[in-house]
């Protein structure tokens, strides 16, 4: 059996999953967030709380199984400091906190050669611009401090010592994918302390094993494998078994994020596509959108979404263009920090507005899909559906529709599993534990019809976020010649 943690935003959920791909035992605990405009934190302590209580239920509902190894995910750019028993000297700063603008200028600035060997830069949500801010709001302890991102915090709770961090948790922090190290000239010239930078491995690299401690407190056997995890999106993509050139995994939860693999890095103009790397060597692109199923929780509380989904279903398409987002800025597929949710047209009652709202977001995640195209990357293969949103069966439609492609659903969605399946792939390749343990239960297939009806529409969505001056020009004309190519 392996063992498999994922640390969303508002649940840390557990998985255990035998060689085969079956789900023994599943179990989720809430966690709670402290938000304030651009700001956004969680008390670390409760990620453990919640670990603890979710691990001992399932490995409990497995009585006499062997572990052979546990991995963790995180949200990604998720950071706080720590003194030298791990304990949090810092509040957290979550994966979407924006605070420090002024902090990612200045990375920018002073990493300009770096960044750019990569194909991005730095945005004031990611993890070395935070980094920044909290040595300068917490001075007095930066001397002794080390850097922990989220993973690594329940990790050495987990091994009761220190333990490597994850080249996938790390890139958001700066770390060098290519030379596989960090560039400490550039962190230098930041005022950051080498000695505060966790040692580095690749993904799926066994980091340290569970100890007495830990063991009591989770019923996690003693001496259980931990592997080194990666970031929420990349465990989701990996859930889904797109592990090959050309395959898409799009995951709709909080926020739309969209992953595709590559032989070679992927380097974008404009910045707004960055990778992670496989535990295998290949490239991860992809991207996150501000916008997603949030937005849903957000206007359309304790309503039966599914009931709204049917009634929507009728009045497709919805003439009114929507871009729903939760708060100001986006990151991708363009990014700008003016941009502001819109609708543009009547939506009339609630069932209208809903339509606006799953056409709006199947709009954006198709000119992702433009971005992706426009910077080369091959199309061809299949798109896998995870995350809240592709539980509802009219949106599923609706997106394969707009994109004008067949989508999949896999049995199992949850990024704790495709941590477990990269437990699983000690001493094999990743790909082939995923073509064992992955297994798909449903194919939407574009009714063409349909798909015709959103054309015009998309192209006048296209129109408004150019006319409002977020859209870059490329994008915008090579979505509209893609568009009218279909």
């Amino acid at each position: 059996m392996w063992l498999g943690f994922d640390l969303g935003t508002q649940s840390v959920r557990a998985v255990v999953v035998s060689e085969s791909g079956r789900v023994m035992a599943d179990c989720a605990r809430p966690i709670s967030s402290r938000r304030s405009g651009t700001r956004h934190e969680q008390d670390p302590n409760k990620w453990w709380k919640a670990v603890t209580q979710a691990s001992r239920t399932v490995v409990a509902a497995v009585p006499g199984a062997a572990i052979a190894g546990l991995a963790v995910d995180g949200t990604s750019g998720t950071i706080l400091l720590c003194d030298n028993r791990g304990n949090a000297i810092t509040p957290t700063l979550m994966y979407d906190d924006s605070r420090a603008t002024v902090e990612a200028e200045r990375v920018n600035e002073t990493g300009e050669q770096v960044w750019q060997k990569f194909g991005y830069c730095m945005q004031p949500s990611w993890a070395l611009p935070k980094l920044v801010w909290l040595l300068h709001e917490y001075r007095s302890c930066a001397k002794s401090a080390q850097l922990v991102h989220q993973v690594d915090f329940i990790n050495r709770r987990l091994a009761g010592c220190d333990v490597p961090s994850d080249a996938s948790n790390a890139t958001k922090t700066g770390y060098d994918l290519i030379d596989e190290g960090w560039p400490f000239p550039v962190f230098e010239a930041l005022g950051i302390p080498s000695s505060m930078l966790p040692c580095v491995v690749r993904p799926g690299t066994a980091i340290g094993t569970v100890c007495h401690g830990a063991a009591s407190e989770t019923g996690i056997p003693a001496g259980t494998p931990i592997v080194a995890g990666m970031t929420d999106g990349c465990a989701a993509q990996i859930a889904a078994g797109v592990l090959n050139p050309g395959s898409w995994s799009s995951v709709l939860g909080t926020t739309l994020v969209l992953k595709g693999v590559s032989a070679e890095l992927v380097r974008d103009p404009d910045r707004v596509v960055y990778s992670h790397r496989s535990p295998d060597g290949k490239w991860l692109p992809g991207g996150a959108s501000n916008s997603g199923a949030g937005v849903l929780a957000q206007l359309f509380a304790g309503k039966d979404l599914d009931a709204l989904g049917e009634q929507a279903a009728v009045r497709e398409p919805t003439q009114a263009i929507c871009y729903p987002l939760r708060r100001s800025g986006e990151r991708f597929p363009f990014a700008t920090a003016e941009a502001r949710g819109f609708t543009v047209g009547e939506v009339g009652d609630e069932v209208g507005k809903f339509a606006a709202v799953l056409q709006g977001v199947s709009f954006l995640e198709r000119l992702c899909f433009d971005r992706m195209d426009m910077l080369g990357m091959p199309l061809g293969g299949h798109i896998v559906l995870t995350g809240g949103g592709a539980r509802n069966r009219y949106w599923r439609q609706l997106r394969a529709d707009v994109l004008g492609s067949s989508v999949s659903l896999p049995e199992v969605a949850e990024p704790a599993f495709g941590m477990a399946l990269l437990a699983g792939s000690q001493g094999k390749s990743l790909a082939e534990t995923a073509k064992q343990m992955v297994r798909i239960r449903e194919v939407i297939d574009p009714k063409t019809s349909r798909s015709a009806v959103f054309h015009d529409l998309y192209l006048k969505f296209i129109d408004e976020l150019w006319r409002r001056g977020w859209l870059g020009a490329r994008l915008a004309a090579h979505a509209r010649a893609r568009a009218k190519a279909t």
